[in-house]
């Protein structure tokens, strides 16, 4: 009897031994992941604040325009009165320069450039301004606001101190999609976020008219009086629209001169294609035989552009036109820039898609 009664006791002691050897798995895993976790967002924590010193920048751009290093229109706003102050930080890329080669109307560009430095507009540019204009000119986005200034959808540029400039504020700094805070964002996948994306988007008819925007915007840099300029990240990022839902470029970085990017990619050592990319989206291809990059991009912009509008448009599109519209769009994302009468096909491309879209939104209220 007294070994029945202290059987069942021991019997369960295995049971306690598994249960207590999952939960210290569980806490162990519990543990790790949590600490995984904590250390990716220090990481990224620690690079936001390091790239973004709003502050530290502009102690020392103020202490450079006191002591008349440096002069432009922005900088009394920004250390002197205080009416300019920086916001929400855009990005975290450092080291955004390219080098001003060889352009149509070179002459034209320098004098146009002369005027733009002249920020006081005395007539004079001045050593300090002269120092600013260089500066700026180092990037490419700043090259590309004074060339496009006159155009409709290049942000205005309103001022400039040292090598800051500053460029009229866009209300929507996405194509689509909602903003996150970057914490979250680490933890969304890809593939769920573009679909989430999607759902965040303005009506069919304005969206359209933001695809018209875009489409005239890839006219403006298409072998204008300066040059070819090339789109190297047609990102949804990099695309914002106004209150109007006029398209506004919010981020030009990765739009570089064509003449630029065949000396950065011409003689590139490769293996495959892959080797053979600048940014994300300009891609030349590799010569086997000399294991070389060439210096002829695949796609044009126009491509390019049809591919980030393809979904954006085809997502809620009119029933009567959507079979048309996906036609065409298949038809501009096919684009070669090795094609025989590419520019003819561009230009017919282009301009049928906006004759099919405008002929859809010109009598709307929403457009």
């Amino acid at each position: 009897d007294v070994v029945s009664l202290c059987w069942p006791r021991w019997s369960r002691t295995p049971d306690l031994a598994r249960f207590s050897y999952v939960r210290m798995k569980y806490l162990f895993f519990s543990w790790l992941a949590v600490f995984v976790g904590s250390w990716i967002i220090y990481v990224q924590y620690s690079t936001y604040t390091e790239l973004c010193r709003g502050k530290d920048c502009k102690k020392i751009i103020c202490d450079k325009y006191k002591t008349g290093v440096i002069d432009g229109p922005a900088c009394n706003s920004l250390c002197v009165t205080e009416t300019l102050y920086f916001g929400k930080c855009l990005s975290t890329k450092p080291n955004n320069q390219a080098k001003l080669g060889d352009q149509g109307n070179l002459s034209e560009l320098v004098n146009l450039i002369l005027t733009v430095a002249d920020g006081d507009k005395d007539g004079q540019v001045s050593l300090g301004e002269a120092k600013s204009a260089w500066a700026l000119l180092q990037l490419n986005e700043f090259l590309l606001m004074v060339i496009l200034q006159d155009k409709e959808h290049t942000p205005k540029l309103m001022g400039f101190c040292g090598d800051l400039y500053v460029m009229e504020s866009v209300e929507y700094t996405s194509l689509y999609g909602v903003s996150l805070p970057w914490v979250i964002e680490l933890f969304i996948p890809s593939g769920f976020r573009r679909s989430m994306d999607q759902l965040f988007t303005p009506s069919w008819p304005r969206k359209a008219k933001i695809a018209i925007g875009l489409l005239e915007f890839v006219e403006d840099v298409f072998h204008g009086p300066y040059g070819n300029f090339l789109m190297c990240d047609t990102s949804a990022k990099n695309l914002g629209y106004n209150d109007k839902y006029d398209l506004k470029m919010v981020d030009m970085r990765k739009i570089v001169p064509e003449t630029n990017l065949k000396e950065l990619i011409k003689d590139r050592h490769c293996e495959s294609d892959l080797d053979c990319v600048y940014g994300t989206d300009c891609r030349t291809s590799c010569d086997q035989s000399t294991m070389k990059c060439t210096s002829e991009v695949i796609q044009p912009n126009l491509a390019k552009a049809c591919q980030l509008l393809k979904d954006y448009l085809l997502r809620g599109a009119p029933s009567e036109i959507r079979e048309e519209l996906e036609k065409q769009l298949y038809s501009c994302i096919a684009l070669k820039v090795t094609a025989n009468q590419m520019e003819m096909e561009h230009s017919l491309i282009l301009n049928n898609l906006k004759t099919l879209l405008w002929k859809k939104i010109s009598y709307t209220n929403d457009s």
